[in-house]
């Protein structure tokens, strides 16, 4: 819509978090149980400025243990630099310690979750219910902010409340403008509220109010974001510096290499989904990847949730959706891209398939 229009197309340019300086606005978002080190690698080659692991539980970190899951969770690849690690919890005790370990392992910045609407996070008082409980909040900030160092930038995930009610609007402005005074470099805003959960559009309205409350900080939009075009739509509607793609980057990496595209002024007429063979290129390098953190028995199991969605770009999706969730071994993987993968053709676009279901 607004992409017709040259004055409204937006371009590419850095994104400064603190004293990072990223390349573009392009992040990819932390998602609970998929932004592992493979897929944050993935989302960096294809062009995803800067990347945030799935979040991590305060109380996970202050007894992380050294076994191979466990530290897979804290792993970092030398070539995802700058990466972000997300912590979540309710005592605002118990994030300093967690915020240390996180910066201990290697991450470049620490993002404060009070946005997941899940319910059982909900029902422990973590992730989108601190929305309701400003002095909380701010204090989670506070000591966040105290326990790392100076130079190491402390950010913050929000929907835009609670609900839609006045209150919860007061209380969204009270946190973000609090948070701001306490020293973070910049704020996701989801365009869905918590009791909204996944359902219905995400308010760009409220993220192009909030950029214009906010002046120059830094403000990141969310929601909504299955393509290319819709991620240039929400920065040329919105005014956001930047947006983080969250569910539409799983089993897409090629989304960043597209909206890259398209801030550098390609068409969005020439933008195509990618090719099997270049899905089947992907897949593979995925699951090495997988394997080389998880060993092949977890990689198996791992790589059946990302290839499900990596399937929506084939043509057959869900003929070849069904072969990877019966495959169990390396042996089936194989065969599954022996099979669907070995010749060439063009793909299809996945943003056509939503699922509601993934954890932001």
């Amino acid at each position: 819509m607004l992409l017709s229009h040259p004055e409204n197309r937006p371009r590419q340019q850095k994104l400064n978090l603190g004293s990072l300086s990223l390349d573009s606005q392009i992040v990819q978002a932390a998602l609970s149980g998929y932004s592992d080190l493979p897929m944050r690698v993935m989302a960096r080659r294809f062009g995803a400025s800067y990347t945030l692991c799935e979040v991590m539980l305060d109380q996970f970190l202050a007894r992380v243990g050294t076994s191979r899951k466990n530290l897979a969770r804290l792993a970092i690849a030398d070539e995802e630099h700058p990466v972000g690690g997300q912590l979540m919890g309710a005592n605002p005790d118990d994030f300093a310690p967690a915020a240390r370990r996180l910066v201990e392992a290697g991450f470049d910045c620490i993002d404060i979750n009070f946005g997941c609407p899940v319910k059982k996070v909900l029902g422990r008082c973590r992730g989108g219910f601190l929305l309701s409980t400003p002095d909380t909040a701010l204090e989670i900030v506070s000591r966040v902010r105290e326990a790392v160092p100076a130079s190491l930038p402390v950010t913050l995930k929000m929907r835009r409340g609670i609900d839609d009610s006045q209150d919860s609007k007061d209380k969204f402005f009270t946190i973000f403008d609090g948070a701001f005074s306490r020293g973070v470099s910049a704020i996701t805003v989801h365009g869905r509220s918590v009791m909204q959960r996944y359902n219905g559009p995400s308010n760009w309205d409220f993220l192009a109010a909030v950029k214009r409350h906010a002046g120059n900080r830094i403000v990141l939009g969310s929601g909504d974001l299955f393509s290319g075009p819709a991620c240039l739509s929400m920065l040329a509607y919105t005014g956001v510096d930047g947006v983080t793609i969250a569910r539409g980057a799983i089993g897409n990496p090629w989304i960043f290499q597209q909206t890259h595209d398209l801030l550098n002024g390609q068409s969005s007429e020439d933008i195509r989904p990618p090719r099997i063979l270049s899905q089947r290129d992907v897949l593979s390098e995925h699951f090495r990847l997988a394997v080389e953190l998880h060993g092949e028995q977890l990689a198996g199991r791992t790589m059946r949730k990302f290839a499900i969605k990596y399937a929506k770009l084939h043509p057959d999706s869900l003929s070849v959706r069904n072969a990877f969730i019966a495959a169990k071994n390396l042996e089936d993987w194989q065969a599954v891209l022996s099979k669907y993968y070995g010749k060439d053709g063009p793909g299809r676009d996945p943003s056509e398939d939503i699922d509601e279901t993934i954890e932001e």
